[in-house]
Formats: structure tokens, sequence, C-alpha cells
């Protein structure tokens, strides 16, 4: 019989009933799985289960947001033989899940997993430390991580939409040097991200024809600092319209990007905190982990 282990998240999304994840456990049950369910206690849980149990079965399933996600492919990682892991996104955005049609319904999602097929899926790595969609700085990454929890179960996406506009009114720039595949943008940047992901905090959208998860590619996104309330504004209107050609944003398909900077710069990845360094070098590493997706999206 193949094994299943089921990392849950109790604390992620809106909603505390247990009946759909029962009715998950159920369904991984029928298509012949014997499922081993963990109940996460904190901060890092899921890392560390999937780093020392995740080996011994035939797949890892986890149900949360995206920091449960990254939590359980960053503990996967360090694993010589690494399951096929599946999502059932619960969060309060869930931005990953949107970039592969992953439904929030647990339901629908539990039956992607039942029948899905391997997915080779990029995974990113920022100074050491895995993501599985997004590292970020700047404007609208705090929010991603600020927002306090209860009140992203209780808002979901408006929280961290409050939080992006907080932010709009404190915009700074960062002076940094970016390379990326021997380019080199020397600037002051309001936000940059390097990611794998068609949406980024539920606030900044990048056309779905443009991003590949599993091409050993990562998008990158650089806005650099507008000089006038005009600026900004305009800024704001290409950015809605998915005009990366305008003055002042930088977008490229790169493999491996450096920042260097002198500042201050707190980074996010998969809306975690992490903390600012000189150096910060990420990398991607193709096709390092497979995911259980529907057939007709891992066709694509």
């Amino acid at each position: 019989m193949k094994t299943l282990l089921f990392i849950v998240n109790p604390r992620s999304g809106r909603t505390k009933s247990r009946a759909p994840l029962f009715d998950a456990a159920a369904q991984f049950s029928r298509a012949g799985y014997l499922v081993h369910i963990h109940m996460t206690e904190g901060p890092g849980d899921a890392t560390r289960v999937a780093r020392e149990l995740g080996g011994q079965f035939d797949a890892v399933v986890c149900s949360g947001g995206d920091g449960t996600l990254n939590e359980t492919i960053s503990g996967l990682m360090s694993l010589d033989r690494r399951p096929p892991v599946g999502y059932l996104p619960n969060g309060s955005t869930n931005d990953f899940a949107a970039s592969l049609h992953i439904p929030a319904q647990t339901e629908k999602s539990a039956a992607i997993v039942a029948q899905g097929q391997p997915f080779p899926l990029d995974v990113g790595s920022h100074n050491g430390r895995y993501f599985s969609y997004v590292a970020s700085f700047g404007a609208f990454t705090r929010s991603s991580y600020s927002a306090p929890q209860a009140t992203k179960n209780a808002l979901g996406h408006f929280a961290y939409i409050l939080e992006g506009l907080g932010d709009l009114n404190s915009l700074r720039p960062y002076r940094c040097r970016v390379t990326a595949d021997g380019e080199v943008f020397d600037e002051e940047f309001i936000f940059g991200a390097v990611c794998n992901s068609t949406s980024l905090g539920g606030l900044l959208k990048l056309k779905a024809n443009l991003v590949k998860m599993n091409d050993g590619m990562f998008e990158l996104l650089l806005l650099k600092m507008p000089k006038s309330p005009l600026d900004l504004q305009n800024l704001i209107v290409a950015l809605t319209s998915m005009d990366y050609d305008y003055p002042g944003v930088f977008f490229r398909h790169v493999r491996s990007v450096t920042v260097e900077t002198a500042e201050d710069i707190p980074w996010s990845l998969d809306g975690e905190y992490a903390p600012s360094a000189p150096l910060v070098e990420i990398r991607n590493h193709p096709g390092a982990i497979q995911l259980l997706l529907h057939p007709a999206e891992s066709d694509n």
C-alpha cells in the first residue's frame, strides 16, 4: 500500500471546520494511500516534519497557506529522495495556487492530488533558504508578513490590500546593485521581486504567458523610485495594465540574481520574513520538486 504524509496547518485560512480535511483524507485513502496526519504546532514545524519523516512516504501533502507550502518544500529539499508533493491551499491569498489553477475548495484540490500527475517545479534559494514562488523586497513586501494572522483569517485578501496601501504612503527608495545573469542594474528601487508566479501578494500580477514554472528561469521585476506623485500614479497604471516596457520598470527572465546593498533591506520569501543581508544570492533549482497536479496542468 502507498503511504501519504498529510501536513495540516490548523491556523491558516478563515474557516476552522475540520470537516473538509477529513473528507480530503478519505479521498486519499480511496486513492490507495495509507494516510498519516500531522497537525503543525507552530512556525517551522512543517519543515521539521517534512525533513524528518517525508522520505519515508510515497507522497507528502500539505494544507495551509503559501507559508505552509514553503515550509514543507524547504524540509523536503534537504532529502536525497523527495516524494511528490500535493497542495491544498487554505491561506488568505494563495498566490502560488492561483498560478497553477489549484482550487481553494479543499474537496476539489484533494481530488486533484489523489488523481494527479507529477509536475516538475522549479524551487528558488535565497542565501541558502528556499522559496517556492517569490523572493521580494520593498513596497508591498512588508504586507505579506506584517498583517497579523487573525486579521488575515478574518479579512483574507483584503488584509493584504490594506497593508499594501499603507506601504504606498511610506514609499522609500532602496539603493542596491542587482546583477541578473550578467546584466547589472544599479539604481534606487521601491520594489524588487524574483518570482515564479503570476500573482505577488495578491496585488501585483504578471501575464500568464510569461511565467513557466518548470523552465529553469525566474521572472525578475524591479521598479525604480518615482520622481513625483504623477510618476507614481503612472507607474501604478502601468503595473495594473502589465506594461513591462514602461520607463522605470525592469522585467527579465533570469536563472540567477545577486543583490548587493549597504542598506537595511528586509525580504519576504513566500510571504515569510527574511532578514536583510549586504549580499543576497538567489538561484533557480530546476525541477527540484515534483508537484501533484491535474493532468491538464501538468502538461503545460
